[in-house]
């Protein structure tokens, strides 16, 4: 077998680095964390020690300067013991790299060395209440006041809003649709800035997520990422990458599941023997693996074609988002499925799976989303 298909030796001992930090510090915890709605701040500096602040950060500005791949293993291996952690680090990681990859020199001077150790965590603010899908419908005004852009609108959905440290936002500097899109990068601090209670969700209560709010809030010219009207290819520019992790979140729940699953169905006994032992069930988890690993490998192949910048990346993206999530939450299903009624109590952790999984085919684009960019991506050849 050709070695195109492995994992490189580096790659390995990331993705056991990440797993052995998700054994130490995420999957014993993750339970609690679900039904305290606990935010694990502590774990992000322990995660920033080792480099998962800034997986795709380049070297000179303090990160790691890994590809997509090794972030998608990363996601992976934290998802396996809480989905909603796992996301979180890659929202941070995606407001951060916008900073590296688009800011200039002095913006970068400011605000990288803490995001970088997760010594301060981003958010990152594009959705707002009347613009989901449409993201660039965006309403969110800045208007240019001396050496200040005052700020008024609200957006939503925004996970770590009002915890916290810095906030990476797309608004509106001008008329025209996406081309009035700016990126500023705002701190917590800022007068005029607030924040909406925390929402009641289904699942990720171990992130929160709120409504930012900007009150004719004063933010400083220079904190400009990029020129004037260039946000929203920021915006889509980082939403491969966003995708790839959302995926790769769900391949960690998902593969969680199933050994949950292999191990539950081996241990319970039904009609004088283990369910295991059933073909039903033998079928089920067949089916369950299989699907995983056909969305694992569009992952890592569509990864591959990010970090090398192939042209149908975006096409490979989508389409392993889509595969991903929808599998993911089907084999999550299927694992409920198999604990019977025991899987439906929060002494299992097959539910919470079930739940923090659900929104991965709503958000990073809906699936809905992804198969328009894919059919119009193969209309287009």
């Amino acid at each position: 077998m050709t070695d195109q298909f492995q994992l490189t030796d580096d790659q390995l001992a990331i993705q056991d680095m990440a797993r052995k930090f998700t054994a130490d510090r995420i999957t014993p915890f993750a339970a609690e964390w679900d039904e305290t709605h606990h935010y694990p701040l502590d774990v992000w500096k322990a995660a920033g020690e080792l480099g998962f602040g800034a997986i795709y950060v380049a070297e000179e500005s303090g990160g790691i300067g890994l590809g997509r791949l090794e972030a998608a293993l990363i996601m992976e291996a934290m998802a396996y013991g809480c989905p909603a952690t796992s996301a979180y680090v890659s929202i941070h990681n995606m407001a951060t790299w916008m900073i590296d990859r688009f800011g200039g020199a002095e913006i970068k001077a400011r605000f990288l060395p803490e995001l970088v150790s997760m010594q301060k965590i981003a958010s990152y603010c594009l959705t707002e209440p009347g613009s989901g899908s449409d993201a660039a419908a965006l309403k969110t005004t800045a208007k240019k006041d001396g050496d200040h852009y005052v700020l008024n609108g609200t957006k939503q959905f925004i996970s770590g809003a009002g915890y916290n440290d810095i906030y990476v936002c797309m608004v509106r500097t001008g008329e025209e649709k996406s081309k009035g899109i700016s990126c500023l990068v705002i701190e917590k601090d800022t007068p005029g800035l607030s924040f909406g209670a925390p929402e009641k969700k289904l699942g990720w209560n171990a992130s929160p997520t709120a409504q930012v709010i900007f009150e004719d809030c004063r933010v400083p010219v220079e904190n400009l990422v990029g020129a004037e009207g260039d946000g929203f290819r920021f915006a889509m520019a980082g939403l491969d990458g966003g995708r790839l992790n959302i995926g790769a979140c769900s391949l960690g729940g998902a593969q969680r599941c199933l050994d949950e699953a292999i191990a539950y169905t081996k241990d319970r006994q039904q009609f004088g023997q283990p369910i295991a032992d059933f073909q039903n069930t033998q079928f089920t988890l067949a089916d369950m693996a299989t699907d995983l690993e056909a969305a694992r490998a569009l992952l890592y192949l569509a990864a591959a074609k990010v970090t090398a910048n192939a042209p149908d990346k975006s096409r490979f993206s989508a389409m392993a988002k889509r595969l991903a999530t929808d599998n993911g939450s089907k084999i999550v299903n299927d694992a409920l499925q198999l604990f019977g009624g025991y899987g439906y109590l929060k002494d299992y952790p097959i539910e919470r799976f079930w739940r923090d999984l659900r929104v991965h085919s709503i958000l990073e684009g809906t699936n809905q989303v992804m198969r328009m960019i894919v059919g119009r991506d193969l209309l287009r050849q």
